[in-house]
């Protein structure tokens, strides 16, 4: 059935029906919004599917002799699956693993048959399990028998360690969801500097709350992540504000398209390869080497070197994030000045016209 416009108009056909309800400018951002739905399937799955052991730093302690034929021994497994490398004694390697140094340890007892492999499953459950796993098959190889013992422990109340990787997933879907709600609302550009700024201490107010309340319900809410609250909050707020600023820079630069933008860094590349669900050395060569240069993955390190790690490895990270937000500030500003237009000057009164 046809329609027209109004009397004596000729009826319109489906096909024009169709050109007036989707629009080109329609097209395109389904047509982008397809596009961000196949990539966030590729980053996911590719990163995701297959779990396996790529270069995981390894002490060994052992007298010198063992300990050079196990490093060996060790970078000749198939796959590379370990970064080995000796460690002076025991009290180092549990200092190393502390600092984030060292992903797990092989203590050798060079008068006995059971050897003790260190982990850390406040870093990560999954590459602790990994490792123990791997090196119980090195161990019955050689006819001996391993021992874990869990250096940096993650809460009961955390399971697979995975709490910090989501508040931190939170906190970034904030960040980049407030600034769309500014955008939409106002205009995806800013159209001065003083609007900008405007925007950017709405941000710093919203980052300010999210990360309070993040951190209470992942610290005495819920018990998830029992310490390093004050750091939580601190840490909360800076990653909002970092994507949330990134996320006003993209959308000075493209306008509406750069909520998308912010999607592909944030979710698509950002979220798996964080090392949340699987700690970098698990994740394929591509993921891994992004992972701690985005915000999900510089705030998920982070978040877990506060609450077991006694904060240490966190200065990395937090200069990832600082990075984030004052890129997106600077560039928020410098846009808005650059696309604001001079005021029209005021009409002169001719002389001498009348009334």
């Amino acid at each position: 059935m046809t329609q027209s416009t109004g009397p004596g108009a000729r009826p319109r056909s489906f096909l024009g029906e169709v050109r007036d309800a989707v629009t080109p400018r329609a097209t395109l951002l389904v047509l982008g919004v397809i596009a961000l739905m196949l990539l966030f399937i590729t980053s996911y799955v590719g990163a995701l599917h297959h779990p396996a052991l790529r270069d995981a730093s390894v002490g060994v302690v052992a007298p010198p002799s063992v300990a050079k034929e196990t490093v060996t021994r060790l970078e000749e497994l198939p796959g590379s699956p370990l970064d080995p490398r000796t460690v002076a004694d025991e009290a180092t390697a549990r200092r190393q693993i502390e600092d984030r140094d060292l992903d797990g340890a092989l203590v050798v007892d060079p008068e006995g048959t059971t050897d003790t492999l260190l982990v850390a499953t406040g870093g990560g459950t999954a590459l602790a399990t990994a490792l123990e796993r791997l090196f119980t098959e090195v161990e019955r190889d050689e006819r001996r028998t391993l021992r874990v013992e869990d250096v940096a422990p993650a809460s009961a109340q955390d399971a697979n360690g995975l709490s910090s990787f989501y508040v931190v997933v939170g906190w970034c879907v904030g960040g980049y969801l407030c600034a769309s709600i500014l955008a939409i609302s106002s205009g995806a550009r800013a159209s001065t500097p003083r609007r900008a700024v405007i925007r950017l201490g709405a941000m710093a107010v919203v980052a300010a709350l999210g990360g309070l309340g993040g951190a209470l319900i992942a610290g005495p809410a819920l018990d998830a992540l029992p310490d390093g609250f004050a750091g939580l909050w601190g840490l909360g707020a800076l990653i909002i504000f970092a994507v949330g600023a990134a996320t006003l820079a993209l959308q000075a630069v493209f306008g509406v398209i750069g909520i998308g933008v912010a999607i592909l860094i944030v979710v698509i590349l950002g979220n798996p390869s964080s090392g949340g669900a699987l700690p970098g050395p698990l994740l394929p060569p591509f993921w891994a080497a992004i992972g701690p240069a985005l915000p999900p993955g510089a705030g998920t390190r982070a978040a877990r070197s506060i609450v077991y790690f006694g904060g240490n490895g966190v200065t990395g990270p937090l200069l990832v994030l600082s990075a984030w937000a004052v890129a997106g500030t600077v560039v928020t500003v410098l846009m808005s000045a650059l696309r604001r237009r001079p005021e029209p000057e005021p009409a002169r009164t001719a002389r001498g016209s009348g009334a």
